[in-house]
């Protein structure tokens, strides 16, 4: 069932964008590209405020991740589509195949990200840990990609190099610190502990910490 729905959603994206034509394809990339990055970096924080200051209830609790993070996705796309009109506002002519080209590969690009995206947001949604053929461990593309892992890798990268401001920099997901033989130095968990929360009716926000560095070094 997830599988059909994720192709769906591939494919009524990647529809919608292409018919924006090459220019309007390609900023609505870059749009939400950039919105997904900043909703992956901010929704916890923004998670652990609304539970303090809103709702703590173990219900509610539950829900502000999701809530907060595809709020924020949602919010990011229509300010930055703002942003995008106000700099090109009317149409600019290309070649045609130019146009075929650019605006059916941006499109598809966009489609496989909103796809990837809200993929990755089902694993802080308040459903059990695994439904609807949905397993945090599986790869949810029909067995042959998984959508979710590739993204949280490609954020993880981002906020590993090119969004870090220096070595004390803010980190997407995982804590930092070496273990013996092991060349890696920060050690992501999001899958496990939202999984972790799903299967345990878990609050959210603050509650869905990383894994601690006993835990990591049993793993190992």
């Amino acid at each position: 069932m997830i599988d059909i729905l994720l192709l769906a959603i591939l494919g009524i994206v990647t529809w919608c964008v292409a018919s924006e034509g090459a220019w309007g394809a390609g900023f609505i990339f870059v749009s939400v590209l950039l919105a997904g990055l900043l909703a992956m970096n901010y929704f916890e924080p923004l998670a652990t405020f609304l539970t303090n200051n809103i709702s703590s209830s173990g219900a509610w609790a539950r829900r502000w991740d999701s809530i907060a993070l595809i709020g924020l996705f949602i919010a990011f796309i229509f300010l930055f589509r703002e942003i995008t009109v106000r700099i090109a506002p009317t149409y600019m002519q290309v070649h045609p195949l130019v146009h075929e080209i650019a605006r059916w590969g941006f499109a598809a690009m966009t489609g496989y990200i909103a796809m990837a995206f809200l993929l990755t947001a089902l694993h802080t949604a308040p459903l059990p840990r695994e439904f609807a053929g949905f397993t945090p461990e599986r790869k949810n593309l029909f067995s042959v990609a998984a959508p979710d892992r590739q993204w949280l890798g490609f954020t993880q990268y981002v906020s590993e190099k090119s969004m870090r401001n220096g070595s004390r920099g803010h980190l997407f997901d995982g804590p930092e610190y070496p273990i013996p033989q092991q060349q890696n130095t920060v050690w992501p968990s999001f899958p496990i502990r939202y999984a972790a929360r799903r299967s345990q009716g878990l609050a959210g926000g603050a509650a869905a910490k990383p894994l601690t560095k006993e835990k990591a070094n049993r793993s190992f």
